[in-house]
């Protein structure tokens, strides 16, 4: 059998319980991977019908080809990754894939720069527990993806990397903070990334650039060396098929978590779901035409896969909660501005940040010394409330943002602080909920606009519920295989 015959055939047989077995399984000459996801291409590796070092090397002439106009990747260890995958490989499930991390996670050896001038020549010494197991799962971490100053906007364009670009438009922008790592797999240069989520940084890129993205429960994963006020931030990934993020969960689960199993069984349905759906944000407010479009479609498909569908919302003091969410996100740019003030002596000069980190930082000063105990006392009140309602429903179905990508610029981090305060407060009005009271969300790219933009559909579950999440998302890629669609600047259509 030659190789080409092989590989498809091998596909075939490793992605049959998804729905990337439904797609040919040809791929242009210049790169036999491309339309694989992580798992099948561990699986032409455990066959030794393809090696480590190939994959590697077509990972670097996608990232070289598509890099130059989406600005995804930002630090590059193509020497080490071929090292790597031309040693002894780990028994795990992703033995010698691609991978790539976000710049806001620590790689021993490598540069860490938090998308921030004052830390571009920064250089990590230690690689935390979940980067550990990510490795151990068998995944060649090639480099580092884009990211905004400190994760802290949902847009993707530092003053110190440039903005990343949306492979479905590159006028438009991919999110944030997790940009580089959407523009990275939504491409086609790799078929997962890491990503992190405090206030919608997985599911936000996830949504602009027509992936799968998962925000996990509090505490679920391993540690990632340091926690944030009120344990906002969780990191996973993003991917393009279901199965990819489920078998990393499974790899990177803390056993000491408490939680229940992380993910289905193979084969496993969900049973009849009770799903309440809204489209009215916070404030109440209706989002953008199509993202009220989406929500209604993935209903309605919810629904003809035998869920029970009906209108319900969380009732809870929109204001009051920005507010209290404000208090936890300021604190985050306010600490780090003490901690060189206190290392150093002096403040760090005005340039060594962007004006939205240094408009946050002063936003913190204005609160009351108590301000932060007052802030986890709403949230753990909002936690009790949001599990109160999960009691009754087993998954809430809203949009994941308010309105469609927006062009590259409207959320950069030079516009004035109130604009774009006022900006990023009507753009990311359903995501923090999760962060705020630890529950597992995903968005699930089910809607396209006229224009050719995704547009996700945001659903949430109780605390520890990703099997069920997951559950789900296996049969809404069924029914919908997104994995058909591919951007106009991808690797399956420049290559």
């Amino acid at each position: 059998m030659k190789r080409r015959d092989f590989i498809k055939s091998t596909v075939a047989a490793a992605v049959s319980l998804s729905p990337l077995s439904k797609l040919a399984c040809s791929a242009p000459p210049t790169d036999e991977f491309i339309r694989l996801d992580a798992l099948a291409q561990a699986e032409l590796v455990r066959k030794g019908e393809v090696s480590a070092r190939e994959l590697v090397q077509a990972a670097i002439r996608r990232i070289e080809t598509l890099n130059p106009q989406l600005n995804a990747v930002i630090t590059k260890l193509f020497d080490r990754a071929l090292e790597k995958a031309e040693g002894p490989l780990p028994e795990g499930p992703f033995a010698g894939v691609p991978y790539l991390l976000k710049d806001l996670v620590e790689y021993a050896g490598v540069r860490l720069t938090f998308g921030s001038v004052a830390f571009q020549n920064n250089i990590s010494e230690v690689t935390p527990p979940l980067v550990a197991a990510e490795e151990k799962a068998g995944l060649i971490i090639m480099g580092k993806t884009n990211t905004p100053e400190f994760g802290l906007l949902p847009a993707t364009e530092s003053t110190l990397l440039g903005p990343a670009r949306n492979p479905w438009n590159p006028e438009y922008s991919p999110g944030g903070s997790s940009g580089g790592a959407a523009v990275a797999v939504a491409s086609g240069m790799l078929p997962m990334a890491q990503a992190s989520d405090g206030g919608g940084s997985i599911r936000i890129p996830a949504s602009n650039c027509g992936l799968f993205g998962l925000k996990v429960s509090r505490g679920r994963t391993m540690y990632i060396g340091r926690k944030g006020p009120g344990e906002l931030s969780v990191f996973h990934c993003v991917s393009r098929s279901v199965r990819d993020s489920a078998a990393l969960l499974r790899a990177t689960n803390d056993p000491a978590n408490g939680l229940p199993a992380p993910t289905p069984e193979a084969g496993s349905k969900p049973g009849a779901l009770r799903i309440a759906m809204a489209t009215l944000d916070m404030y109440g407010n209706k989002p953008h035409p199509e993202c009220e479009k989406a929500v209604h479609e993935s209903a309605k498909l919810c629904e003809s896969l035998g869920h029970h569908v009906e209108e319900a919302n969380l009732s809870f003091d929109g204001e009051q909660f920005v507010h209290h969410f404000l208090t936890l996100w300021s604190s985050i740019p306010a600490g780090i501005i003490a901690q060189i003030t206190q290392a150093t002596g002096s403040p760090p000069p005005a340039e060594a940040f962007e004006p939205w980190t240094w408009g946050l930082a002063e936003l913190y000063k204005t609160r009351k010394p108590n301000a932060m105990q007052e802030a986890l006392q709403f949230m753990a009140g909002l936690t009790r409330q949001v599990a109160a309602f999960h009691e009754k429903y087993d998954i809430f179905l809203t949009p994941v943002l308010a309105s469609p990508p927006p062009k590259i610029g409207y959320l950069a981090p030079t516009v004035e602080f109130d604009e774009l305060m006022k900006r990023v407060l009507s753009f990311v009005t359903f995501t923090p909920i999760a962060n705020a009271t630890g529950i597992p969300a995903m968005s699930v790219p089910l809607h396209w606009t006229g224009d050719g933009l995704p547009v996700g559909s945001h659903f949430s579950a109780k605390l520890g519920a990703e099997a069920k999440l997951l559950s789900l998302a296996f049969q809404l890629e069924e029914a919908r295989p997104w994995v058909k669609k591919w951007a106009p600047l991808s690797a399956v259509k420049m290559m």
